[in-house]
Parts: structure tokens; C-alpha cells; sequence
């Protein structure tokens, strides 16, 4: 891996994760796009150094350090959501936290079509099927 894939698999999280907190950050959530940002960002430095280091160490498995980082994250999504009387908020929140992950590990390692993809698919998921829970099947908004 050189050096400016590197610093572009690094970049490219980094980006995508600040696009996702942004459009949490409007709505005026908790976690926003710093939280965003630093999901993706740990999530693509935790890949990348695990990519590096399985090139400089025989039968090292990157994969290893991903899984834990999905057990991580889900750990921390897990304290974001709370039962409030009869229903239950945090789940939008701990969710985009999660594929933010997912986002920074497909950047770190690379795969910046599906990193890409899985971006833009976050914020229709957030933005319009939003705008539909509103307006066309005229729900109230959860979180």
C-alpha cells in the first residue's frame, strides 16, 4: 500500500464520514459531524494499519482487527439508544454511527466504490426516507 493510497483511503473516510454528520448535525442531533468524522476516521486507520501491517508480518489477518472494530462500534451504538416510556430513541443515531464504521474500514481498505456507494445510500436512507416517513405516509419523525 503506498504511501498516497494510504493518505486517499484515509482522506476519503474522513470526508465521507464529515457528509453523514453533517446531515445529523442539521437535524440537530447528538452525534454529529465530528462524531462522524472520527468513526470513519478511526475506522479507516484501524483497516489501513491492519492492511499494512499483514503485508509486513506473515499470517497476520486484517480481517481480525475489522471484526473488532464492528464489535467496538456496536458496543458504542448500543449506549446510544434509550427506552423513553413506550417507545425507544437512539436507534437512527446508533445506526448511522455503525455504517459510518463500515464506511471508514471500505475506505481504509481501499474500496472506494463501496465506500462511496454505501455513503450516498446513508444519506438517502437519512434525508429522503425521511422526507417520505413525513410527508407521504405522514409519521411523525422518530430519531
Amino acid at each position: 500500500m503506498s504511501d498516497l493510497t494510504i493518505v486517499v483511503n484515509i482522506l476519503l473516510a474522513f470526508s465521507l464520514g464529515g457528509v453523514i454528520g453533517w446531515f445529523r448535525e442539521k437535524e440537530g442531533r447528538a452525534a454529529g459531524m465530528r462524531t462522524h468524522i472520527l468513526v470513519a476516521l478511526g475506522s479507516a486507520l484501524f483497516m489501513t494499519s491492519s492492511i499494512q501491517m499483514a503485508a509486513v508480518h506473515a499470517g497476520a489477518d486484517p480481517a481480525r482487527l475489522a471484526a473488532g472494530v464492528v464489535t467496538g462500534i456496536g458496543f458504542i451504538g448500543a449506549g446510544c439508544i434509550l427506552q423513553t416510556g413506550s417507545g425507544v430513541k437512539g436507534i437512527t443515531t446508533a445506526a448511522s454511527i455503525f455504517i459510518t464504521s463500515a464506511i471508514g474500514l471500505s475506505s481504509g481498505a481501499g474500496f472506494y466504490l463501496s465506500s462511496i456507494t454505501g455513503a450516498a445510500l446513508t444519506i438517502v436512507a437519512l434525508e429522503v426516507v425521511r422526507e417520505v416517513e413525513i410527508h407521504i405516509i405522514k409519521t411523525k419523525p422518530r430519531e
